[in-house]
């Protein structure tokens, strides 16, 4: 490898990084306190819902998909699991009820694209509706609130000063990242996302594996619902609106190639802690609510633009 195509790849690997640490420096310059121990905690949690739920979307993409549902998967989850809490179900039995939902309308998903032949867009946007049509009808448009504070704590809790949110994140992402590169399945999600046919002609069982990384995404979402109902201390029907759009932002920023084949866990972190870390900024500036949806678009844009030029001067 000439020395050109080794800075290149240097660039795409670490060039998100270095944009995460510039927007920091940008913002600590611009308000004082954006760089506050409970400021930079803040964004943290805000920013582990949004990571957990994009690392579902991250083996989607690889596998060259997309999955639409996840905000709507995540507020059906989260009124299951309420409802669950409220009935008198112990609090490890609603849980597992809310991750099981979760994990089942993404089986759906993926039972539809494999089997029914639909391409993601379609199956996942039809899913989009129908879970936040059924979180709806479930919970007949109202919230569902009041949880004991022993539920809170996952929300509310600390270890060694480091919010819950965050470890359970952290937990995510490394159990996630060690199945993505050292595991059969992981290795099969970049194979499927890389050249479907081939990897069939090859002896995988792509219809099982393609399933199961959708049922996967579901289970991200399971999860996110499972910390916002805690941190609301409320199941909101309508809770997880664009969600979606953040998990894919936080996914393409981070380098996976909306093709399939390529990206990394550790990509999609930095690109969701650059989403927390712009939201936060532009809150801290007094920016108003709907320039920062023209600012973070841009961003985004501008990301997928750098990287397809990056590759494109690669090869």
């Amino acid at each position: 490898m000439d020395l050109k195509n080794m800075l290149i790849l240097y660039a795409r690997q670490f060039g998100t990084l270095i944009g995460l640490f510039f927007l920091c420096s940008v913002l600590s310059i611009l308000t004082p306190y954006f760089l506050t121990v409970s400021n930079l905690l803040n964004v943290t949690q805000q920013t582990a819902i949004n990571a957990i739920i994009a690392v579902g979307m991250t083996f989607v993409i690889i596998s060259a998909g997309i999955d639409l549902s996840v905000g709507s998967i995540l507020a059906f989850a989260g009124v299951v699991l309420a409802s669950a809490l409220q009935a008198g179900w112990s609090i490890p039995i609603a849980i597992l009820i809310g991750l099981a939902t979760g994990g089942l309308c993404g089986t759906v998903n993926g039972l539809l694209i494999t089997f029914g032949k639909l391409p993601p867009f379609i199956s996942t946007l039809g899913m989009m509706s129908v879970a936040r049509g059924a979180a709806l009808v479930y919970t007949q448009g109202r919230p569902i609130s009041g949880f004991g504070p022993q539920f809170r704590t996952l929300a509310t809790g600390e270890f060694l000063f480091i919010p819950l949110p965050v470890i359970i994140m952290i937990v995510i992402y490394v159990l996630s990242h060690f199945v993505l590169t050292r595991t059969k399945f992981g290795l099969y999600t970049y194979a499927i996302g890389g050249n479907e046919e081939a990897t069939k002609l090859s002896g995988v069982n792509v219809l099982f594996h393609k399933t199961m990384v959708y049922a996967f995404s579901g289970l991200a979402s399971g999860l996110g619902a499972v910390i916002l109902t805690a941190r609301l201390n409320s199941a909101q029907p309508i809770a997880g609106i664009m969600y979606e759009l953040d998990a894919i932002a936080a996914t393409v920023i981070g380098g996976s190639s909306l093709m399939g084949g390529e990206g990394t866990l550790q990509g999609t972190l930095i690109g969701a802690l650059i989403m927390g870390v712009l939201r936060n900024g532009l809150n801290l500036l007094g920016v108003s609510s709907f320039l920062q949806q023209i600012v973070i678009g841009s961003v985004i844009i501008i990301a997928v633009l750098v990287d397809a030029a990056l590759k494109k001067q690669g090869t």
